[in-house]
Order: C-alpha cells, then sequence, then structure tokens
C-alpha cells in the first residue's frame, strides 16, 4: 500500500454513558433528593416515586423498593427512635459523606486543578515543596534538604574521581516554598428571605458548603474550615449537619455572624485568616446588650448599617478579609456591599444562584496563593 493511501482526522462516535447498576442511577437522584428535603427520608422517597411513575426509572426486576433495603444493606439509612419513642428511617454518615462528594464532583469537578499540596506562598523557606533553584549549604541547614545528586556532582568536580572527598564546600540544599495554612470561615444567610420569591436559594448555598468542605478536608486537610449560619443570631454548625439545614422565620443578623467568625478565627494558630459570607438580604437584626432584638426590615436602617461597617473594620484590623457572595442585585443592596467591602478592604461578588461555586472555588484557591499579614 502506497504512503499516500493512509488518511488522518477525527473519528466521532455517539457518546455512551458509564454502565451503572439499577441501584447506581438511583442513588445519584436520592443523593439530590435529600440535599433538598433537607435530610427528609421520607420527603426524598416519596419525590423519588412521584418521578418513578413519570420517568419509568425502575422496572418489574428492581423497583424503589427493592433500592431502600439496597439503602439499608449498605449502611446508607437506617431506623432510628426519636426522644418520643417513635420511629422513622434517617440517613447515615455514610451518606452524608457521599452527598458532599457529590457536591465536590458537580461544583468543583469540572474546573482546572492546580494540584495536590497545600496553600503556597511566594517566599523561600521550610517546607516541601520543590523549586528546582539550588543554594549553598549552611550551618543549621536540615540535612533531609541536602540534594545528595548536585552535592556529589560538585565534589566529582572539584576533586576528580581519582581522590574523591566531599567538604561542606560541596553540599547545595535546593530551595522549597514554605507552605502556608488557611483558616476559613463559611458564613450562610439562613434568614427567610432566602426561600422568599419562588425561588430555593438554601439549597445552592448548602452545596456550595458541602462541596468546599470536601475541598479542604480531602485536598487541604492542613487547612481548617469552620461554618456558621446567621438569622437573628449566629451559631456554629458541624460539617455532617449541612444536609439538614434548614431556612428559619428569621431577619438577618450580619453583624452577630461577623463577631461569631471574628471570635473562632482569633483562636486559630494560622496566620491566613479569611471569611467568606453568602448572602442574599440586608442586614435588619441586632442584637442590643440587654438581650433584645432591635429589628427593621424597611429598607436600610442606618443604626444596623453602621454596626456592620464597624465590624468590617474591626475584622480589617485583625487583618481577616471578608469576600462577600451577594445573590441579590437590588441596587440599594449592591451599595450597602460596596460600602462595607470598603470599610473591610475585602472583595465582592454580585452573583445569582449559578456559577455560585465556581466563584467561591476560585476565590479561595487565588487567596491560598498569597500570603495575608497578620
Amino acid at each position: 500500500m502506497k504512503h499516500s493511501d493512509y488518511k488522518k482526522g477525527f473519528v466521532f462516535k455517539r457518546f455512551e454513558a458509564p454502565e451503572q447498576s439499577p441501584f447506581e442511577k438511583l442513588f445519584e437522584i436520592f443523593k439530590e433528593l435529600i440535599t433538598h428535603t433537607s435530610g427528609d427520608f421520607d420527603e426524598a422517597i416519596s419525590w423519588l416515586r412521584e418521578l418513578d411513575k413519570e420517568y419509568s426509572l425502575t422496572n418489574a426486576e428492581y423497583t424503589i423498593d427493592d433500592f431502600i433495603e439496597d439503602l439499608k444493606k449498605k449502611g446508607f439509612i437506617k431506623e432510628e427512635i426519636d426522644g418520643d419513642g417513635k420511629g422513622g428511617t434517617v440517613i447515615t454518615g455514610k451518606t452524608e459523606r457521599a452527598i458532599r462528594q457529590q457536591a465536590l464532583k458537580h461544583i468543583f469537578g469540572q474546573l482546572k486543578r492546580s494540584g495536590a499540596g497545600n496553600h503556597r506562598s511566594k517566599q523561600i523557606g521550610v517546607g516541601d515543596e520543590h523549586t528546582g533553584e539550588f543554594r549553598n549549604y549552611q550551618f543549621g541547614d536540615a540535612l533531609d534538604k541536602v540534594s545528595v545528586t548536585e552535592s556529589l556532582k560538585n565534589a566529582q568536580i572539584h576533586h576528580g574521581i581519582g581522590n574523591f572527598n566531599l567538604t561542606e564546600d560541596d553540599l547545595v540544599v535546593e530551595e522549597t516554598l514554605h507552605k502556608s495554612q488557611m483558616s476559613t470561615v463559611l458564613m450562610i444567610d439562613i434568614s427567610h428571605s432566602m426561600i422568599l420569591y419562588g425561588e430555593d436559594r438554601i439549597t445552592p448555598a448548602k452545596k456550595v458548603a458541602m462541596a468546599l468542605a470536601e475541598l479542604i478536608t480531602t485536598r487541604y486537610p492542613k487547612d481548617t474550615l469552620d461554618i456558621i449560619v446567621f438569622g437573628n443570631d449566629a451559631w456554629r454548625i458541624e460539617i455532617k449537619d449541612l444536609p439538614y439545614l434548614k431556612v428559619g422565620p428569621y431577619h438577618t443578623n450580619t453583624v452577630a455572624g461577623l463577631q461569631l467568625a471574628m471570635d473562632i478565627l482569633r483562636r486559630k494558630r494560622h496566620t491566613n485568616k479569611q471569611i467568606f459570607m453568602i448572602t442574599d438580604g440586608k442586614p435588619s437584626c441586632l442584637r442590643m446588650p440587654d438581650g433584645q432584638y432591635y429589628k427593621n426590615s424597611m429598607g436600610l436602617d442606618d443604626y444596623i448599617v453602621n454596626k456592620c461597617y464597624d465590624t468590617a473594620q474591626q475584622a480589617r484590623r485583625l487583618h481577616i478579609p471578608i469576600t462577600t457572595f451577594m445573590i441579590a442585585k437590588d441596587p440599594y443592596l449592591m451599595r450597602f456591599v460596596q460600602e462595607f467591602t470598603h470599610a473591610n478592604k475585602g472583595k465582592a461578588f454580585y452573583t445569582g444562584l449559578k456559577g455560585l461555586g465556581e466563584m467561591i472555588f476560585e476565590d479561595y484557591e487565588t487567596n491560598r496563593k498569597k500570603r495575608i499579614r497578620g
């Protein structure tokens, strides 16, 4: 056959999804539903049965009841008795982890990875991120940092093979980048407005929180992530609590959330500290020294707003930048966020729900590459 008979090009074929078992297909849908129902198993299964009627997800060989039985066998659900003696089915820690992994895959899975490891800073120092640059050995350098190959090469050049001798002058060490650690507090607004106007805003927010938690605990285990929610007050929640997070009949006490976040970060020994705040509403509540609540939902209250600015400046003095992810786009609220951001010298993103996860991921990755002086 002549060389000219060969042809080069691309061959395209129809995409074929990876083969999944009936359980795996249903489990993907179940994880999404259990997130929307805030961990309510019975409601999630009810939705799954409705979807099955509409889209024929199962058949006579594998039914929803078979799926529930497999969930039990595989340890994803269990029967539990509450304080009133009533029984019910609940998800397990294994399911909570699976939900976080799915959130990480959906939100961050398609983004460019920057490699495994911890947060790199531009300063040369003690670390294990190799730079490829060498310098002469100095008294006090750790022996495990000595480059054996480069040192032996120097000895050969300086003394020859016949009279081989390795001296201190032949030793070189490879520079490494100092690895910083990051302490992050993620604040999630759970005021009533997060489910108003026919839009579910809390589910995307907690998905982002679960994805960020999974990212940090798996890729950056030396970093810390604390999650707090704020309504009339603010309180910490555990990562395992995220699937069950619900909106309450609350106003928005932004100051309480920021003060709690700063209290948490003061106790962290890491130099790099930051606050991420996801909110869609204006600050409308303060807790007074006597324990009473001062509330005003009508526009922007000067007293509440000025307290927010003061708290932002306090965080700035502590070298804690605040990044605000503002879901709402009302002009007067955007002006408030601009002033708030200016007071803190932080950052603000005005976004809808779409792309929220990507923005948080990229900002986290950006912040980890710079050293925040503290």
